[in-house]
């Protein structure tokens, strides 16, 4: 995995899989969200919840690419995530007033929107789903939900906690806060038993 790639859902496409539920994962909303609010996401804990909880049979995982963070997309894939990637940008910060030790010092930002590749994905994959579960509480995903929810393909809404953008309140009935699963879905540190010898 040297750049960035797309999920593969059906390598044959003569051969069509059983429809079910498709969920679309704005990872670094859902990361940064559930962090916030003080506890990580266990990812082998939430891919199995999905399948259970709201019939998920593909969950495609949309994440700005790194190239120091490849174990990590290895991980998500071997959970049984469909992870798609997204170039990123490093943008540098620029000095201000000629302070030159200013710039030295900030880190560059990195830059992955994966906002259209959610978008595009939910649509491209639209026959091939019987509903779709949006993960993120970024509200750049209102027009999809919107049209999701006339089409009758919207199942759920999953936010990372309570504070999600204001334009999703026209569907609270769709909401489910991650929040409130934190004890099923947080990662636990689970300490080493001492090796006997």
């Amino acid at each position: 995995m040297n750049r960035p790639q797309r999920p593969q859902r059906n390598p044959n496409p003569q051969v069509h899989p059983p429809k079910g539920n498709y969920a679309f994962i704005d990872s670094q909303n859902l990361n940064l969200g559930v962090q916030k609010i003080g506890w990580k996401m266990d990812w082998r804990k939430f891919r199995l919840w999905l399948q259970e909880k709201y019939g998920v049979t593909h969950a495609f995982m949309f994440i700005g690419y790194m190239q120091e963070n490849e174990s990590l997309y290895e991980l998500m894939h071997g959970h049984g995530y469909l992870v798609a990637l997204k170039p990123t940008l490093e943008i540098k910060p620029h000095a201000e007033n000629g302070d030159e030790t200013k710039d030295k010092d900030e880190k560059p930002v990195v830059k992955g929107n994966i906002d259209a590749d959610l978008v595009l994905y939910a649509m491209k994959e639209l026959p091939n789903y019987d509903k779709a579960v949006i993960v993120s509480g970024d509200g750049d995903f209102f027009g999809l939900i919107e049209y999701l929810s006339q089409q009758k393909k919207l199942l759920k809404v999953l936010t990372p906690n309570q504070r999600y953008s204001t334009l999703l309140k026209d569907f609270e009935s769709y909401i489910d806060g991650l929040d409130t699963h934190r004890r099923e879905l947080a990662y636990h540190d689970r300490p080493r038993k001492p090796k006997k010898g």
